[in-house]
């Protein structure tokens, strides 16, 4: 008798694709290798700059380990883990995202042989997060609080955590000036230190050194229409009426239909529609306001209106803009003006329109709720000040985790050719696969000070060689990478430092993101749609 073979199961689409198995682990740490590769050369104060150039043309030139990430339209699945953590590194400290994606990589360089070995994911991830453990443990002893009484003396130590931020960035001749500005903003701010409150302007031209700290609000002039010319341009002690109302004639709208009879209906219509706008004009010229903010457009009537009446007016004022006057000034922005009155009008020391570059710039200083400061780069290209505001943004970020976490750790290297030593001499004191795996994490830590030295030219062998016989001493935990003298150095004495918070979540950060990478082991690609069929097929036609 014949047996009956059982018919075969269909699972998934036709077109599914599915690779598992030691083969889909290893494809998964290549790619993230690959994704390391693209930032490696940018880290540190000899890093090189990337350009991308994107699909309609647009040009970014930038060494930020996140934006270069951001920028790169990666398709690998896994190789996307990477860049998330990345991103999550630059939310969460706003610096680090490259030491992020080279630490990660270099995990998983070091435990790929065990994985081509039959090495169980498991066995790997395990000992990872002993290693993390010890890692956490030691960075709680190492770090070396700076809780200061004395003010001066606090901000000098934010400002070497800021210069050594910009010492890797496109305006590291620049660092003094720019720490001291940094600095001064975030002191500015009240205690949750908001992002939001620190408004950047860039405006091209001038040099860098012309760039400057405004406590208050600064925007560009928006689009005015005539007789804004006729209006004062500085006033003492103003009140601000902040608006989201459009003060001018509205058109009609489409399809919109009105039926008269006379010649006097319509004009009844029009007078109307004026007498509206005028009430609102002599409310707002009757509340005592000398400079009126709208959200919506002011238009030529209520600019010539005011100008008569010496007052000051701006429209189409971006929301963040119209926002950040009302943290720094006070007031509400209103959507009618039949309650304004002294309750709801904000107020400053100063206000003056004054010329920066070819622009005409906005200016509110003095404000009775400074909390608020607004930062206007100059400088040459474009792209060039793009880089700069990236930069700025990264001090920022460190000079707020400063404050917020009042512990530091000495950069160049240090912190990681000291971790490496400790979790060496651990791994001596465990025994099977455990002992060889942390040992490779060790020797991954040592990534940071090999890959500063690359970047600068030196001999990566010769100086990792006089750290490791450094960190063997007992006074020899904070030596690191000198690049300026092309030798080893006591960074924490060099005063090169960085917060602990943002090395501590880069070990955390790498750690999981290795982990994550390495416990999949199956990949299911759902099959591509008819229309993307179609269009790989006609852009392979077009590449042929």
């Amino acid at each position: 008798m014949m047996r009956l073979m059982n018919p075969p199961i269909i699972l998934l689409k036709d077109g599914t694709e599915n690779t598992q198995g030691k083969q889909q682990v290893i494809s998964n740490i290549n790619a993230c290798q690959a994704v390391a590769e693209a930032v490696r050369t940018t880290l540190g104060p000899r890093g090189m700059d990337k350009m991308i150039v994107d699909q309609k043309g647009e040009m970014t030139i930038s060494n930020d380990g996140a934006t270069i990430l951001k920028k790169l339209d990666i398709v690998h699945p896994g190789a996307k883990t990477l860049v998330d953590i990345a991103r999550s590194q630059d939310d969460e400290v706003g610096d680090g995202t490259t030491s992020v994606a080279l630490i990660a990589a270099e995990f998983l360089k070091q435990v790929k042989p065990f994985v081509e070995e039959g090495v169980h994911p498991q066995v790997i991830i395990r000992s990872f997060r002993k290693g993390l453990q010890i890692i956490l443990k030691q960075f709680h002893e190492l770090s070396m609080k700076f809780s200061e009484n004395d003010p001066q003396r606090k901000r000098e130590l934010l400002e070497k955590c800021a210069m050594t931020t910009l010492s890797s960035k496109i305006v590291a001749h620049q660092k003094n000036f720019f720490a001291k500005m940094v600095v001064d903003a975030v002191m500015q701010l009240d205690e949750l230190l908001p992002m939001n409150m620190i408004g950047i302007k860039k405006e091209k031209g001038g040099a860098l050194e012309e760039s400057l700290l405004v406590a208050g609000v600064a925007f560009k002039k928006t689009f005015s229409y005539a007789g804004f010319e006729m209006q004062p341009k500085t006033y003492e002690n103003p009140k601000i009426a902040l608006l989201n109302i459009e003060l001018e004639l509205k058109a009609e709208k489409d399809n919109a239909e009105i039926r008269v009879d006379s010649v006097e209906e319509y004009q009844r219509v029009v007078d109307a529609e004026w007498q509206i706008l005028y009430d609102k004009l002599e409310k707002i010229w009757k509340s005592g306001a000398k400079v009126v903010l709208s959200k919506l457009p002011i238009g030529d009537v209520a600019t010539q209106y005011f100008a008569d009446r010496d007052l000051f007016c701006a429209g189409r004022v971006q929301d963040e803009d119209l926002r950040r006057t009302m943290q720094a000034c006070g007031g509400a922005i209103l959507t009618t003006v039949s309650d304004l009155g002294d309750g709801n009008l904000g107020q400053c020391e100063h206000f003056e329109e004054r010329q920066i570059g070819k622009e005409r710039y906005n200016f509110f200083t003095g404000c009775s709720n400074s909390k608020t400061v607004t930062i206007i780069l100059r400088g040459g290209a474009e792209q060039f000040i793009e880089e700069t505001e990236r930069s700025l943004h990264d001090a920022i970020m460190i000079v707020r985790r400063a404050l917020k976490n009042d512990s530091i750790v000495a950069g160049g290297g240090a912190i990681e050719m000291e971790l490496s030593r400790i979790l060496r001499d651990y791994s001596r004191t465990v025994a099977g696969k455990e002992q060889l795996i942390i040992a490779a994490m060790a020797k991954s830590l040592e990534v940071i000070p090999r890959q500063l030295c690359d970047n600068a030219g030196f001999d990566a062998t010769d100086l990792l060689n006089r750290l490791r016989k450094r960190h063997a001493e007992p006074d020899g935990k904070w030596f690191g990478i000198d690049v300026r003298h092309e030798d080893i150095s006591d960074n924490y004495k060099a005063c090169v430092w960085e917060p602990s918070v943002v090395k501590r979540n880069a070990m955390i950060a790498a750690s999981e993101a290795t982990c994550l990478i390495l416990s999949v082991d199956e990949t299911i690609k759902a099959p591509r749609s008819q229309q993307e069929q179609t269009a790989a097929a006609q852009s392979m036609g077009m590449a042929m």
